[in-house]
């Protein structure tokens, strides 16, 4: 074995021991427009939530990674959004490619107005791959509440139904895109949307189910 090939292994190893032990989650700081930084209250939120209605153990400030850095692989939670444009360049997405089949995740939530612009994003770290609607039995639904139905609407913007789609590594969901639900609106702090507390609790809840699901999976 060659020493780069070494190095990419050793690499490779501490990145996915990291993985296993990291109690922090990271915002994906995209290039092209899009804000990336949309909803600043919701993850503070949904990691206090979390940590106290299901037991985890998150730290409660995010930190923020970009594409294409080795940080990147010291959190197994990855969070995107926004409304706008998105663009990986080549090495951006290996290395978003590589993150994800060696245990990490990415929770793609579209703000409304992204889905255009980021399929043919993951289409560069996945061209073999395509998304694919996860059926309301999966146990993303399930982990810590129960959401029969699957992914819950939190805000109406164009009069369609919720989706939750993923792409799947060897059976192990890698990629969740949520379209159409607007969770990260739902995780804000109530006074910047003024939504009805069921809302954000339900908002809240498959959140929380989404964490629980990643860390226990």
């Amino acid at each position: 074995m060659s020493s780069f090939k070494k190095s990419v292994l050793i690499f490779f190893i501490l990145g996915f021991s990291q993985l296993l032990v990291a109690q922090e989650i990271a915002v994906l700081k995209y290039n092209g427009g899009g804000d990336w930084y949309a909803n600043p209250t919701s993850l503070p939120n949904l990691i206090t939530f979390s940590n106290n209605n299901i037991g985890t153990s998150i730290k409660p400030k995010p930190i923020i990674v970009t594409p294409g850095s080795s940080d990147i692989f010291q959190y197994p939670f990855v969070y995107m959004t926004g409304h706008g444009n998105v663009i990986f360049n080549k090495e951006e997405a290996e290395n978003l490619r590589n993150y994800l089949l060696s245990g990490g995740f990415l929770h793609i939530d579209d703000n409304y107005g992204m889905q255009q612009y980021l399929e043919k994003e993951l289409e560069k770290i996945f061209p073999e791959k395509e998304l694919e609607e996860l059926p309301a039995n999966h146990p993303i639904f399930s982990a810590a509440f129960k959401f029969p139905a699957g992914l819950p609407k939190i805000h109406e913007h164009d009069n369609k139904p919720p989706q939750a789609l993923g792409i799947f590594n060897e059976n192990r969901l890698v990629v969740l895109f949520t379209v159409e639900s607007d969770l990260g609106d739902g995780w804000e702090s109530p006074e910047v949307h003024k939504d009805p507390e069921e809302v954000r609790l339900k908002a809240l809840k498959m959140g929380a189910n989404i964490l629980k699901y990643v860390f226990e999976n």
